[in-house]
């Protein structure tokens, strides 16, 4: 058994938060300012009724679609996402009945964030290779920009509501997703945080707060420590890279195509010269959908195919990286 991506799509909300819109919220930034510091034209944010579910949905039903896969064919959905619809149930279950899915598949969530799509494609490649099922349903899916404050454009510019829908399948050839490395660091879970909203409260954050940074409250008010999280994914994502190449056996230079979280444009610029990758190899795409969390890297595979920069046969390094602290990288053949 070999787990192999066989297919993917992705759904955006149709509303949108442009440049424009928000530099006339912020008139100290401009709309050149703003695209230059996060490579970031368009934002879709979710409608006051659009929850997480709905986006993964939709997804779920676009890749149905576009790619002629029978929804009787899914034995297990695995949906990540840090913005449940409830505490309980899980998500993954209502998207199980809503999309018609048989009842005797299995249904589970991952709460993780920028790692979470390659979180997802070890353990869906893990239920596959041991036998238990032969086609996974992973979703991503998030709306992010509930959490954000009004009035905090350091990260209001940056994130947007997405969702994606991958099937990960048995095709019996050669293993096609494999070499996972993972890393977590839990002492920097206050360097992307939503302090507010959940059981514990704002206590073990400080800096979280929003009284600290001068906001009123908007029962969420997700706060990212920007030069922190810099700093991280500096130091973190060159280790994990030659992680991935020594467990895959592979060469930087045998790698056809580099696709990382689209967290900003800056940083991947930044990483992508720290690695010596050439432009043409190294995909940029959130510029139409901002920063999407665990939905990044299957909008930029869509995209980069779409583009004629990713074909089938090419071996592409995926890596997420951010809240957590977490990260995690792989390597698919397409």
């Amino acid at each position: 058994m070999a787990a192999r991506i066989a297919a993917v799509s992705y759904h955006l909300p149709a509303a949108t938060l442009s440049n424009a819109d928000l530099a006339a919220e912020f008139p100290e930034w401009s709309v050149e300012k703003i695209g230059a510091k996060t490579g970031i034209v368009n934002r879709h944010v979710a409608a006051d009724d659009e929850f997480a579910s709905d986006l993964a949905v939709a997804a779920a039903q676009r890749l149905f679609d576009e790619h002629g896969i029978d929804p009787n064919s899914i034995d297990y959905v695995l949906l990540c996402t840090q913005s449940p619809d409830y505490y309980m149930p899980t998500t993954a279950v209502l998207v199980q009945e809503r999309l018609g899915l048989r009842t005797s598949v299995g249904a589970t969530d991952i709460t993780l964030g920028c790692s979470g799509y390659v979180y997802a494609l070890g353990l869906a490649k893990g239920l596959i290779e041991s036998g238990q099922v032969r086609n996974v349903l992973v979703l991503t899916t998030d709306t992010y920009t509930r959490f954000v404050n009004p009035r905090d454009k350091s990260v209001r510019t940056l994130f947007g509501d997405g969702a994606s829908a991958s099937l990960v399948t048995d095709d019996g050839g050669a293993d096609a997703l494999g070499s996972f490395v993972y890393g977590s660091d839990g002492s920097g879970g206050g360097q992307l945080v939503v302090p507010n909203g959940g059981l514990k409260g704002s206590e073990a954050y400080p800096a979280a707060s929003p009284e600290a940074r001068g906001f009123e409250s908007n029962g969420y008010d997700l706060y990212m420590d920007g030069p922190g999280i810099f700093n991280f994914t500096l130091e973190i994502v060159p280790k994990s890279v030659d992680a991935v190449l020594a467990k895959a056996g592979l060469q930087q230079d045998e790698v056809d195509l580099w696709v990382f979280h689209q967290a900003n444009a800056f940083m991947l610029e930044h990483l992508r010269k720290k690695l010596g990758v050439p432009s043409e190899h190294f995909v940029v795409a959130m510029g139409e959908s901002g920063n999407t969390v665990s939905s990044t890297i299957p909008i930029a595979l869509v995209e980069a195919e779409r583009a004629g920069q990713l074909t089938r046969g090419m071996k592409v390094m995926i890596l997420g990286f951010g809240v957590g602290l977490s990260w995690a990288g792989a390597v698919l053949e397409w």
